[in-house]
C-alpha cells in the first residue's frame, strides 16, 4: 500500500493494491457485509473494568489491560437456561454489573451470570413493542398499538393509557424522529415514576399508501403532517407507579404545535427538564416541572436563531454535583459545543471552547473530566478528547489519524477505540482514560484483498467561500491515465449526512467500487449544508434547500474536468432521497454537464414534505413561497434534456409518491420523457433482496445511456 500526498487542490490520499483478480458481484456490492473489515462487538461490564466479547463458544470476559479471559456463559449453557437450540450467543444488554438481558421471542430474560440461573422472566403480549427497562421498577414498559403499557417481574401487566381512537398515540416517538426523539418512554431514575410522549394526530391529514397484498388492492392510511399544514400535538405525561395516576405537563409556551425535546429527569426524580421550541423552530426555551403535579417551576434560559434552532441532546448531570449539568447546542459561538450550567440556569463556562463541532462523550464519577469527541484535528476524522472542569485543560485521548468511534467504562478508566483511516481497514484498541495504549485487541486485515480495486482518493476543493468542500474519488480498475473515462457522481449533500470521512477507504460503498471495477470514475463530496463543519456552514442551506448544494456540487465536477481522464460528454448522477432532489436538481439546472441521472425516493416540491424537517430548513410555503418556487422541481421538469430514471418505494412513509407522481405527470404536460421504476411493497429505502435488483436497475440505466 502506499500514500500520496498532494497540496494540489488540498490534501489527497491514495490507496492502492497491487492487481488481483476478483471482480464484485451485484449481490456483494449490495450485501457483502463480509467484505467490510469489522472488529468484534465488545460491551463494558457495567461498574468494572472488564470487556466482554461475544465469542464461538459464548459470552467471555477479560480484564480491559489483558489477562486471563473468562467464559461467562456458553451457548449451550444458555440453551438449557431458555429452552433453546441457538448456534451462537445472541444480542444481549448489560441491565447491571452481573445481569444480562436478552431479548426474545416475545420474552425478556434477566440472566444472573454468576449463579448462571435466569433471575426474572418478563413477557409481553403478541405486537408489543419499544420495551423499555427500568432497573430502578424492575419492569419493562412498553407499547401495543397505540397505547402504553409496563409488565412487571411477577408477570403482572398494567395500562398506563386507555385511548380509544387510534390517532392519539402514547409511548411512541414524536415528532417522526426529528430532533433526536429515538423514543417515547422516559423511566425516572428511581423507577417509581414513568414519563411518556402523548401525540394527538387527529387534525393531521391522511395519506394512502396503496397495499397489493389484498385480492382487491386498498390504501393504507398513514398520518403525514406536511408543511404548513396542520401538525400532531404533543404533550408529555407522567405516570405515578404507585398512585396510578397520570398527570400532564403544563407546557404553553408556543401553542398546541410545539415541539417537547430532550427529556431530562433530575437525578433525584422530582423534576423533568423538557427543551420547549416553536412550531417555526427558531426558538427555544429550556424549562423545568414539577414531575408530581405537571407545574412548570423554572425556565432556565432561552435560544433564538434567525434560522433555526435545532435541539437534539438531553441534558447530563455532573457526577459530582446534581446542581449542574451540560447543555450542548449548535446554536452559539459557531460550532456544537458543550456547556457547564447550575440549575438555576446560569451559566458557568463553556466547556469545550474550540472552532470545531464536537458530541457529549463521558464524565468520570468525580467530575474532573467531560470526554468529547470533536472535528477539530480535521473535519474529516474524529478524535476524543478530555477537558479538566476547573482549569479548562484539555488533551487529545486518541493519536492515530482516522475515524475514532469511542466506548468508556463507567468508572472512565479506560476506553475502546474503534478506528480506522484510508489506509488502515479496522483497529480496535484499549486505552487509558489519558490515552495511552493499554492493548491492541484486534487488526483487521484488508477482506477486499483478493479483489481488483481501483484507486481510492480522499481530496478537498476550495468553495466559493474558500472553505474545504472534501471528496472521494474512485479510479477505475487498471487505470489508464491516457484514456477517457464515464462519470458516476454520486450525491446526498444533505443536512446530517456526512459522506466524505477519513474511514477506511474513505468511507465508500461497494457499489461504488462495483462500478469503478466496470471503467467508471466515481466521485462523491460533501458540499454546504452537512455536519461537522460549524453552523454557518450547515444554515447556508435556509429557505434555499439546493441551491448552494448544486454550486458546491458543480465545483466538484468542474475539478473533475479539468482531469485530462474525464470524459466530460458522459457524466452521470445518482442519489437517493435529498440525494434523489439533488440528482434531479443538477440534471435539470445543468443539462450541459448531466447526461444520465437516476434518482431515488426523490423529494419534488418541499410542499409535500413533513412539517418537522421540512419547516425547518424551508420555513412554511406561506413565509416563504419564493423559496419553494425556486427549488421546486415541477417547475424544472419542462427543462429535463437528458436521460432521467426515478425509482420509488410505492408504500414510502417519507418521500410520499405525491413527489414522484407530480414530476412524472409535468413531464407528461410537457412531452418530455422519463423513466419510472416503482417498488410495490418497499418503503423509503429499497432493501433485502429487492435492492439488489434495484442496483442493477440503476447500473443498467448508466450501462445502456452514459457508457
Amino acid at each position: 500500500m502506499k500514500k500520496v500526498l498532494s497540496t494540489v487542490l488540498g490534501l489527497s490520499l491514495a490507496w492502492s493494491v497491487g492487481a488481483q483478480d476478483k471482480v464484485l458481484t451485484m449481490e456483494e456490492a449490495v450485501v457483502g457485509y463480509h467484505l467490510y473489515p469489522r472488529v468484534k462487538y465488545t460491551a463494558w461490564q457495567p461498574n468494572s473494568e472488564n470487556l466482554t466479547f461475544i465469542e464461538t463458544d459464548g459470552l467471555t470476559s477479560e480484564p480491559a489491560a489483558g489477562g486471563e479471559k473468562r467464559l461467562l456463559l456458553s451457548v449451550g449453557e444458555l440453551n438449557q437456561l431458555l429452552g433453546t437450540t441457538l448456534k451462537g450467543f445472541p444480542n444481549f444488554e448489560w441491565v447491571d454489573d452481573n445481569t444480562v438481558a436478552i431479548l426474545r421471542q416475545g420474552k425478556a430474560y434477566h440472566i444472573d451470570m454468576r449463579e448462571k440461573v435466569v433471575k426474572d422472566t418478563f413477557s409481553f403480549p403478541k405486537g408489543a413493542a419499544n420495551m423499555t427497562y427500568s432497573k430502578g421498577a424492575n419492569a419493562y414498559a412498553y407499547t401495543l398499538e397505540n397505547n402504553l403499557y409496563y409488565v412487571d417481574a411477577r408477570g403482572n401487566s398494567y395500562a398506563v393509557t386507555d385511548e380509544k381512537d387510534k390517532a392519539i398515540v402514547c409511548g411512541q416517538f414524536a415528532s417522526r424522529n426529528e430532533f433526536g426523539i429515538t423514543t417515547g418512554i422516559f423511566w425516572s431514575p428511581d423507577g417509581k415514576k414513568l414519563a411518556f410522549y402523548r401525540k394527538d394526530q387527529r387534525e393531521v391529514t391522511d395519506f394512502p399508501l396503496f397495499n397489493i397484498t389484498s385480492r382487491t388492492g386498498h390504501a393504507d392510511m398513514i398520518k403525514y403532517p406536511m408543511a404548513g399544514m396542520k401538525s400532531e400535538q404533543v404533550s408529555l405525561g407522567v405516570y405515578d407507579m404507585a398512585s396510578t395516576r397520570v398527570v400532564y405537563l403544563d407546557v404553553t409556551d408556543f401553542g398546541r404545535e410545539q415541539y417537547l425535546t430532550a427529556i431530562t429527569w433530575a437525578p433525584a426524580s422530582d423534576e423533568i427538564y423538557v427543551q420547549v421550541l416553536n412550531r417555526g423552530q427558531d426558538h427555544m426555551r429550556l424549562n423545568r416541572y414539577d414531575a408530581s403535579t405537571g407545574r412548570q417551576t423554572a425556565s432556565l434560559f432561552e435560544e433564538t436563531s434567525d434560522t433555526y434552532v435545532e435541539p437534539q441532546f438531553p441534558l447530563v448531570f455532573m457526577k459530582n454535583n446534581p446542581r449542574q449539568f451540560i447543555y450542548e447546542t449548535n446554536n452559539r459561538d459557531g460550532y456544537h459545543s458543550l456547556y457547564l450550567y447550575d440549575v438555576d440556569g446560569r451559566l458557568l463556562k463553556r466547556l469545550t471552547d474550540v472552532d470545531a463541532d464536537v458530541a457529549y462523550a463521558g464524565m468520570d464519577p468525580a467530575g474532573k473530566y467531560v470526554y468529547y469527541t470533536s472535528a477539530e484535528v480535521s473535519p474529516v476524522e474524529n478524535h476524543l478528547f478530555r477537558v479538566e472542569v476547573k482549569s479548562g485543560k484539555t488533551a487529545r485521548l486518541t493519536p492515530d489519524e482516522g475515524w475514532h468511534t469511542v466506548a468508556l467504562n463507567d468508572a472512565c478508566t479506560y476506553f475502546t477505540d474503534n478506528f480506522s483511516s484510508l489506509n488502515v481497514p479496522r483497529v480496535l484498541d484499549v486505552r487509558t482514560a489519558a490515552g495511552k495504549q493499554a492493548r491492541r485487541v484486534q487488526e483487521v486485515e484488508d477482506p477486499t484483498r483478493d479483489y481488483n480495486f481501483g484507486t481510492v482518493e480522499l481530496g478537498s476543493i476550495k468553495a466559493d467561500d474558500g472553505s474545504d468542500l472534501y471528496y472521494r474519488l474512485i479510479k477505475p480498475a487498471d487505470f489508464d491515465p491516457a484514456k477517457k473515462y464515464p462519470v458516476i457522481h454520486y450525491v446526498y449533500g444533505g443536512p446530517h449526512a456526512q459522506l466524505v470521512r477519513d474511514s477506511w477507504k474513505a468511507s465508500f460503498s461497494l457499489w461504488e467500487m462495483y462500478m469503478a471495477q466496470h471503467g467508471y470514475v466515481v466521485f462523491v463530496m460533501d458540499n454546504h449544508g452537512t455536519p461537522n463543519r460549524g453552523k454557518a456552514f450547515e444554515d447556508i442551506i435556509h429557505r434555499q434547500c439546493g441551491q448552494q448544494e448544486m454550486r458546491d456540487q458543480v465545483k466538484g465536477i468542474e475539478f473533475l474536468k479539468s482531469q485530462p481522464w474525464v470524459d466530460a460528454d458522459r457524466i452521470g448522477v445518482h442519489g437517493w432521497s435529498y440525494g434523489g432532489f439533488m440528482t434531479i436538481s443538477l440534471i435539470t439546472n445543468y443539462p450541459d454537464i448531466y447526461k444520465v441521472a437516476v434518482a431515488g425516493g426523490p423529494v419534488i416540491d418541499w410542499k409535500w414534505y413533513e412539517v418537522m424537517y421540512g419547516e425547518r430548513y424551508m420555513d412554511t410555503p406561506q413565509e416563504n413561497p419564493e423559496g419553494y418556487a425556486k427549488t421546486s422541481l415541477i417547475n424544472k421538469a419542462k427543462d429535463l434534456r437528458g436521460k432521467l430514471l426515478i425509482c420509488q418505494g410505492v408504500i414510502d412513509p417519507v418521500v410520499v409518491l405525491e413527489h414522484s407522481f407530480s414530476f412524472v405527470r409535468e413531464c407528461v404536460k410537457n412531452n418530455v420523457q422519463v423513466d419510472y421504476f416503482p417498488y410495490p411493497r418497499a418503503e423509503h429505502n429499497v432493501l433485502g433482496r429487492d435492492r439488489i435488483h434495484l442496483m442493477q436497475k440503476v447500473t443498467n440505466y448508466f450501462e445502456d445511456y452514459l457508457k
